[in-house]
Parts: structure tokens; sequence; C-alpha cells
């Protein structure tokens, strides 16, 4: 059976490079974690889509269902789910996330 929320969430994951699922909006993250994990994806300078989860309470329970994944926010790029702001932040502190936005394809600025 199809949930029309989960084809509307492949659909953002899918036609966009990097999706940031975040309470608030880039502009104004409404936590802290989500501010922080705007924070790196700015330091990187890619560019992302930031979907607030706040504004949608049915689209912030199917995404926890569709993802397996509890919490916001959540970093998808290339249509995978890479985590939430721990590991983001710990990626991009070693590196990592540097090396998989190069190996995914995606052009940073930093």
């Amino acid at each position: 059976m199809n949930n029309p929320v989960f084809e509307s969430i492949r659909n953002d994951i899918g036609s966009n490079d990097i999706v940031l699922f975040m309470k608030g909006t880039p502009a104004f993250p409404q936590c802290g974690f989500s501010a922080t994990v705007v924070q790196v994806l700015s330091m990187l300078q890619v560019q992302f889509k930031g979907v607030d989860v706040l504004a949608d309470p049915g689209l912030r329970q199917a995404l926890k269902e569709f993802s397996n994944w509890p919490t916001f926010p959540q970093l998808y790029v290339k249509g995978e789910l890479v985590g939430g702001c721990d590991i983001v932040k710990e990626m991009y502190q070693s590196g990592e996330l540097q090396q998989l936005l190069k190996d995914k394809g995606v052009a940073t600025a930093a």
C-alpha cells in the first residue's frame, strides 16, 4: 500500500542532493540540533533543501517510520539517510562528511 507522505519524502530526497528534515527552517532553526546541522552545511557551503517537520505533524510521524530514525534533524545525501546532529557533527569534524559529499558528487566550496 502506497503512503502518499512516503511518496512526498521519496520525491524530496530523490530530487535534491541534500535534504535536511529539521525543526524550523534553515534561516530560523527551532532547536539547537537542527541549528548545528545547518551550521555544518553552511560551513561546507553546500546547497540543501530544508524541510520544517514542525509545520506538518503527519510528515514528522511518517518520516520517523520511513527512516526508522526517531529524532530530528535527519540529513539525507543523494537519497540516503546520513543521520542526525551528533553523527553529522562527528563526520564533519573527522572529515568523513566532506569525503561522503565528494564521493556522492556533491560540490562543496569548503
